[in-house]
């Protein structure tokens, strides 16, 4: 099966002599097309710093990823930029929301980005699937948490990307809301051939992954 994403040596530090933190200490590891992979790992083990440096958001200290076959250590600012847009959507902890813009208007944000007409159809099936059909016209501060991360997870489906990177996607979700979501993205892994990688605490969640890789002080130390 095609490696996706691959890791190779990554290594991130932060801090000098004494005080060296290593969030990512030389971690080798492939992701599959088409595969749910869940990272796991206590907080600050290093998870979300591993998810940057994979998903181009962070450049490692030394040691490479590569995207579909392309080292993207070699890109400039901008083309990691337009490379970031075409092929990956980002689901974040914070949810990233821009609060000048409605529900819709952040979740056509990236296809404005990359030049893609809006499906007006697509677009309004996500709202249904995400359950914010009553919210599209609404702004980010007027929404709870966890419509917040609906939208970020919408606006992460837009573009169809080629790989899914979430961090804790579903952290701020009822159990109900978390059942859809994960159905929801695991059906786009599936419709699409979308590789999804997911951060995640929750154990049940992990267990519907294809592959789970566990993380401790920054290395990886098991994978199932």
């Amino acid at each position: 099966m095609e490696t996706v994403v691959k890791a190779e040596d990554l290594v991130k530090h932060y801090g000098a002599g004494g005080n060296i933190t290593k969030a990512v200490d030389h971690v080798n590891l492939e992701i599959k097309r088409g595969k749910f992979t869940a990272i796991m790992g206590r907080s600050g083990s290093g998870k979300s710093t591993l998810l940057h440096l994979l998903g181009g958001l962070d450049r490692p200290g030394s040691g490479k990823v590569y995207i579909e076959g392309q080292d993207i250590s070699k890109f400039n600012s901008n083309e990691l930029a337009k490379f970031r847009r075409e092929k990956i959507g980002f689901i974040f902890q914070d949810y990233n929301l821009v609060p000048s813009l409605t529900v819709w208007e952040n979740i056509i944000l990236p296809l404005g980005l990359s030049n893609i007409v809006t499906d007006v159809n697509k677009i309004t099936n996500l709202l249904d699937k995400t359950g914010l059909s009553d919210k599209k016209d609404a702004m980010p501060d007027t929404l709870s948490g966890g419509q917040k991360q609906r939208c970020a997870i919408a606006r992460a489906l837009a573009t169809e990307p080629a790989i899914i990177l979430a961090d804790e996607p579903t952290g701020n979700l009822d159990s109900q809301t978390e059942a859809g979501i994960m159905g929801l993205l695991k059906q786009s892994v599936e419709e699409y051939n979308q590789t999804l990688v997911m951060i995640t605490h929750d154990e049940g969640i992990a267990h519907m992954a294809d592959i789970i890789y566990f993380i401790e002080d920054g290395k990886v130390v098991d994978k199932e």
